[in-house]
């Protein structure tokens, strides 16, 4: 925390551009963390937080509801195959948490007081809060919290850039999916799987082999496991399609949202389940099986209208097929990029890219230099008119979704000469 002594003072954006207090301006190169979608000012959605906010600004969910959140409800579980009702909340953790007590209370609701475990990937990250640490347990950022956290049952996770040394890619994934169907079919005390839908992204961006998402679901299907996936960073677009549940073939009974639901105005998240969630909670009052959970801005009106907005602007803007079109935009970049001496891979999918930073090319040791990465990277890229935040040693690229080619070429070209420049201050 020392190194942070000051900090730069954004005053004003407009598109995707950041400006300090000083003039100075700089690409947003990560989306206001992870979740503006039409760049900044959009004057759209600024209309539909003023219209809203002259009528209501905020009323409780509790015996009540409001137009907004009903009609972003709707528009959710229309546009999510399988889902049945929507949970709101005010951010991703949240969501998280909701989605966990949803999981295992489903099982004490029908009967089953045998499943009680949650189980989930190792280098997955689900949000900062104690449950979504415990299921998103990284040790860099959490181990100081160990012994408050639940216990979870985790797995390996295939990476091709980091494969164990006597596998293949193919192998070590197969190596994986044994791992998991041995434990599942070991005791019937699993209540859920719980993973990042498409990639895990905070852990590194790693992007998960095809079809290995699908196999996890039809595992979860075979051995009657609850199937959790977080969509919050990877769903609406960042990866190339709407969600990453229906391009992975995977059949989730709860999903959540996050991060780009409101297109990166107002804070909202939501957690969706399927009709078998939904309706294990019905039941007299002193039946107890209702959920006791809830937030006091919980379907806030303004950001339920400006989720609601950013949606239909999905649609007619034909988003996602512009996102993959864009999307190969990075890979014109991407030998360039991995030609440089301390980077050592390169991945990328839709609208996301993180470049792992190396000290050794050929042994694939990461860079640990006595000064965060993130520090130097922030000073650096903003001088070279970029915004930019490491995790790690990962340099993370998550423009704003709507980003013109131009502005992405220029990104791209701002980040290599980045990490030239950087490269004397990291080794």
């Amino acid at each position: 925390m020392k190194e942070w002594g000051k900090f730069t003072e954004i005053t004003k954006a407009k598109g995707v551009w950041l400006t300090d207090s000083k003039g100075n301006k700089m690409i947003d190169g990560v989306a206001s963390m992870w979740c503006n979608v039409w760049g900044h000012s959009n004057p759209q959605l600024v209309k539909s937080i003023q219209n809203q906010s002259k009528k209501l600004q905020h009323s409780s969910m509790f015996n009540l509801t409001n137009e907004p959140a009903e009609k972003l409800a709707n528009t959710l579980v229309k546009i999510s195959p399988g889902m049945h009702r929507v949970f709101y909340s005010d951010n991703g953790s949240s969501a998280m948490e909701i989605s966990i007590k949803l999981a295992l209370q489903y099982w004490k609701n029908i009967g089953n007081k045998k499943k009680t475990k949650i189980a989930t990937l190792e280098n997955g990250y689900h949000g900062d809060t104690f449950g979504a640490m415990s299921v998103g347990y990284v040790p860099e950022f959490f181990g100081k919290f160990k012994k408050q956290l639940f216990s979870t049952v985790q797995f390996p996770v295939p990476n091709k850039y980091r494969t164990p040394k006597k596998y293949t890619a193919a192998n070590y994934e197969q190596y994986c999916l044994d791992k998991i169907e041995k434990r599942f079919a070991k005791n019937d005390d699993i209540a859920a799987f719980v993973m990042e839908s498409g990639a895990q992204v905070a852990g590194g961006v790693i992007i998960y082999p095809k079809g290995f998402q699908k196999k996890i679901s039809q595992l979860c299907k075979k051995f009657n496991i609850l199937l959790v996936l977080d969509e919050i960073a990877t769903g609406f677009g960042r990866l190339g399609s709407m969600f990453q549940y229906q391009e992975q073939k995977s059949n989730p009974d709860i999903v959540a949202y996050g991060k780009m639901l409101t297109g990166g105005y107002l804070t909202m998240a939501a957690t969706l389940a399927n009709k078998k969630i939904y309706d294990s909670f019905l039941g007299e009052f002193n039946e107890w099986k209702h959920l006791f959970h809830g937030h006091t801005y919980t379907g806030n009106p303004l950001a339920a209208a400006v989720s609601f907005e950013n949606l239909q602007m999905y649609k007619k803007n034909n988003l996602i097929k512009k996102i993959q079109g864009k999307s190969k935009i990075f890979e014109k970049f991407y030998d360039e990029i991995l030609d440089i001496d301390i980077v050592g891979d390169v991945r990328h999918k839709g609208m996301l890219m993180g470049i792992e930073l190396v000290k050794d090319k050929k042994r694939k040791i990461p860079i640990s230099p006595k000064k965060s990465i993130n520090k130097i990277f922030f000073e650096v890229g903003k001088e070279n008119g970029i915004y930019l935040r490491t995790l790690g040693n990962i340099v993370m690229l998550v423009p704003p979704l709507a980003i013109s080619e131009t502005e992405l070429e220029l990104l791209l070209k701002r980040t290599i000469k980045t990490i030239t420049t950087a490269k004397s201050k990291v080794i």
